[in-house]
């Protein structure tokens, strides 16, 4: 069954008018924000409560958005256009400290800190990025040492084919050469076996 239509008046309840308020509030700056993200649109809302309290929300600089609307509008008249210029450097400014800032933040959520004003969305999507991320370094740290032990591989079969022990001039030298090749293959090898468990013992973790 369907909600009745709501009759649009003041509401004189003080206590009912402002749960009203802050639960409309709170849908249409919500609202705003979704609009500038799903359709890059560039979006302003100026708010003021009641009592004269003012709530805000700006995808950009908000002075600039205003100012871009007198613009449109035909109602901005100003003949000093070096200050006119300084307020779009000051608004650029602005800008860029912004988004230096939310980087930084981002930086220093990957590091595990500052998570104390995340959610669990938030949480869950940090995480799903971390995990992409190790993977990542992992499959490219997998490819680095492939290719080391193919060039290993490559190098030895070389060296055998060019010159043996018995027909080298340094015998000696050729056998170290041969061991420290070999320890390093067999080094990484085994740096690859540990990783290769490390990620089955993820896989099958319970939870």
């Amino acid at each position: 069954m369907g909600r009745g239509k709501v009759e649009l008046k003041r509401i004189e309840n003080p206590t009912n008018r402002q749960v009203t308020f802050s639960k409309r509030r709170n849908g249409l700056l919500k609202k705003a924000f979704e609009l500038s993200i799903l359709c890059d649109a560039e979006v302003a809302l100026l708010i003021f409560s009641p009592s004269g309290k003012v709530y805000e929300f700006s995808s950009h600089d908000i002075h600039r958005t205003i100012a871009r609307y007198k613009s449109e509008v035909g109602i901005t008249q100003t003949n000093d256009q070096g200050f006119t210029n300084m307020e779009v450097w000051k608004n650029e400014i602005d800008d860029l400290r912004r988004t230096v800032a939310s980087l930084e933040a981002r930086d220093k959520h990957i590091a595990g800190e500052n998570l104390s004003g995340l959610g669990m969305k938030d949480l869950k999507q940090l995480e799903r990025q971390l995990r992409i991320g190790v993977e990542r370094v992992r499959s490219k740290k997998r490819r680095i040492v492939a290719e080391h032990i193919s060039y290993l591989k490559r190098r030895r079969s070389s060296g055998r084919e060019q010159s043996s022990p018995k027909e080298s001039g340094h015998p000696q030298l050729s056998r170290m050469s041969f061991k420290k090749e070999t320890q390093a293959q067999a080094f990484i090898t085994k740096q690859m076996r540990l990783e290769h468990a490390k990620g089955l013992n993820r896989r099958i973790r319970p939870g």
